[in-house]
């Protein structure tokens, strides 16, 4: 069910456009309140369930809390995720949705959907947690969004010989 366009949702889109990250709920009104917007923590929570149901942002769930992002892709795709920082990269794994079918359908089971997603550290937050754990000064500065444009992964033909 289409939601209507309010202020506050055209406020909450802005922030997930400018962010460009995954993001709880709590941190994009977190974000919006330092920005001087005046929008209701629940009113955030709403839209963001409702923008994830009708498939306007991708959610996933880490440790019982669920993050979002606007998605330039509106197709079926899977990420890896920071836990630190939020950033995300679209993973493309050749194969995978055919076996996912097959293997499905091999053990009794039909109309199959699935959701993956990976969780752990890029580049530079793991840089800079090592950087702090050595006592330097990098680990109290943000580090920039150049990663967040890494090229589509490459993985392995794995799921390719499973098909």
């Amino acid at each position: 069910m289409a939601q209507r366009v309010t202020r506050a949702r055209v406020l909450i889109e802005k922030q997930l456009e400018d962010d460009d990250t995954f993001a709880t709920a709590q941190t994009v009104y977190d974000r919006l309140v330092a920005k001087g917007q005046h929008v209701g923590a629940a009113t955030v929570y709403r839209n963001l369930q409702s923008m994830a149901a009708d498939g306007k942002v991708d959610s996933v769930r880490h440790d019982g809390e669920a993050f979002y992002r606007l998605c330039k892709d509106r197709r079926h795709h899977h990420h890896v995720v920071c836990r630190r920082c939020g950033r995300a990269v679209e993973l493309e794994i050749p194969g995978l949705e055919q076996w996912v079918g097959r293997r499905a359908c091999s053990l009794g089971f039909s109309d199959v959907t699935h959701e993956i997603d990976i969780f752990g550290l890029c580049a530079q937050c793991r840089a800079l947690e090592a950087d702090h754990a050595d006592g330097g000064s990098a680990a109290r500065t943000q580090h920039d969004d150049s990663s967040a444009r890494e090229p589509k992964d490459r993985t392995d033909t794995h799921f390719q010989q499973l098909a």
